[in-house]
Parts: structure tokens; sequence; C-alpha cells
């Protein structure tokens, strides 16, 4: 009987192309899922990142006036102490209309007055609030422009750096002299708490410091830096009482001076040794000259613990 013969069978070298299949199915199923998981809708993106800014850093930038915070209400002990008080509601800085140049690089003094004027006008536009609420006061001379501002809105207590919310005030501070070619000038003043710190040794210092970051603001937004320059003046011209807390508080200052031209500097320093109630505008306070204490007494060389 013939032998069957026995057929073997032979192995299937391709059996691995069925799972790879399945995983590459499955890979494609998954990176689908994926990427429609982490698309995102713009618009809700847009409104949820929006109220976060408005929520952690204020109302976002829009034409809209800018809400700014203000000062605490009198109640600080001096620069070497921490911040304290009630804040006053917030104040709007509105964007008033452009202000026209002035012809010439150094007008005459008809021309001067003129600028002077103009800026006044542009600054009370834009600050309102602040001066409302008593932290800017602006006063006029025959030959120059007084912006004064409380640092308590500028700065923190014994710092020099301008504080985030005070930038827009600067900005459009900046933006309103920017235009004309009237010399500068930026004052630091303090109370006479001493301050005694690695960064600043005295209230010197602290006047300087603040009076040149109000300067290096100024340039960033557009103020030639060759019309401008700083004046530290420490406690040494007081307009109140150091004995109280809202003398310290009105002391604290700083002060930008827009003169009409080159040379009317002492023009400036005399009318203020010289004023009075009546000559200040919106003002209706004495300010003292630099020989003059609160009070009209001398005041010291070296201020105790300097």
């Amino acid at each position: 009987m013939a032998r069957r013969k026995k057929h073997e069978e032979h192995a299937n070298h391709e059996a691995w192309a069925i799972p790879y299949g399945d995983l590459i199915t499955l890979l494609l199923a998954f990176f689908v899922v994926m990427y429609s998981m982490s698309s995102v809708n713009e618009g809700k993106y847009r409104i949820l990142s929006d109220s976060l800014v408005a929520a952690f850093r204020g109302q976002p930038k829009t034409t809209a006036p800018i809400q700014i915070g203000t000062s605490a209400a009198g109640g600080k002990g001096g620069e070497a102490q921490s911040s304290g008080g009630a804040s006053a509601p917030a104040l709007r800085v509105a964007d008033p209309r452009p202000v026209p140049e002035v012809d010439g690089a150094r007008p005459p003094d008809s021309q001067g007055r003129v600028a002077l004027e103009r800026m006044a006008s542009q600054v009370r536009l834009a600050l309102q609030g602040l001066i409302d609420a008593g932290d800017v006061r602006i006063r006029e001379g025959q030959r120059w422009l007084e912006v004064e501002v409380n640092t308590d809105i500028l700065f923190a207590s014994g710092n020099a750096r301008v504080a985030d919310q005070a930038m827009p005030v600067v900005a459009r501070l900046a933006s309103i002299l920017a235009p004309f070619p009237n010399p500068i000038r930026v004052e630091g003043h303090t109370d006479n708490v001493p301050i005694r710190t690695a960064v600043f040794p005295s209230n010197w210092e602290l006047s300087a410091a603040r009076a040149a970051n109000v300067v290096q603001l100024f340039t960033a937004n557009g103020v030639e830096p060759t019309r401008m320059e700083i004046i530290g003046l420490g406690e040494h011209r007081p307009l109140a009482d150091n004995a109280t807390a809202e003398g310290r508080n009105r002391n604290r200052r700083v002060v930008v001076v827009v003169l009409e031209a080159p040379g009317a500097e002492g023009d400036y320093a005399g009318s203020r040794r010289r004023a009075a109630p009546e000559e200040i505008a919106d003002s209706g306070e004495t300010v003292l000259g630099p020989e003059a204490g609160p009070a009209g007494a001398p005041v010291p060389a070296e201020a105790p613990g300097a």
C-alpha cells in the first residue's frame, strides 16, 4: 500500500500585520481624541483672559478712562513706616484733547506764557479726579506752572519705585508736557521722619531717587531729557506741620515745575518765597519758602536723626 505523503504546513510569516494594523488604528483614534480635547474656543478663552486680568490687575486697556487707586487718607506715620489707612475711591484719569506744539525751539516770553496756560488746562482736564481728591494741586505763576503730586499715590512707604497703579498718571502728565520746549524741574520732598536703610541713608537720597524715577518715566514717555533737572530736597521744604500725620502726609510730595523759559528759575524761587494764599491758584493754603518752617520759624540745617 502506497504511503500517503505527509504535507508539511508552512509557517505564516505575515501574522504580525494584523495586530500592527490594530495598533495603528488605536493610535490614530487616540490622537484624534487628544486633538479634539486640545482645541480652544478662542472667544471663550479671550473672555476668560480679560476676566482674570480685570480681577488681578485692574481693568484691561481700553479707550475708556483708566481707573486709578489713590492714596491712603493721612494715616501714615512716615516714610520709614508701612502704609496704612483707608483708601480713597478710584479716580479717573481722562485722556484730554491733543496739545498743539509751540513753534520754535525757544519761544518768546508771550508764547511761553501761552504754552504754560495750555499745559495747565490740559493737566486739569486729565487729572481732575485726583485734583478733586486733593492728591494733585496745580499752581500758576507769571512765568511758571507747578504740578504737585502727593507721593502716597506714587510710591510705597520708604520706596522710590513708582507704583504700577500710578504709571498712567505719570504717563499722562508726560504726554502733556512732551510737545513743549519749556524747561522742567522735578523736586522730591519727604516728611521729617528719619529713614536709614542700605539704599537710602537719609531723606535726601530718598527724595532725589523719587524725583529721578519720575524723570526716567517722563523720558520713556517722550519728554526730552535735556529739558529736565532733578532736585532732592528731603524734609527741608515743608508745607505743613510734621507734628501731625496729616501734615506729614501733606509734605510727602513730588513737584513738577514747568518754567516759561530758561532763566526763569529765579522768578520761580522768589515768587514761592513771597507766596500768599490768594496768590496760589487752586490751593488756598500758604506755601512756605526755603527759609521758613511750618510756622515761619527757620528750618534747621539738619533734621533730627537724619
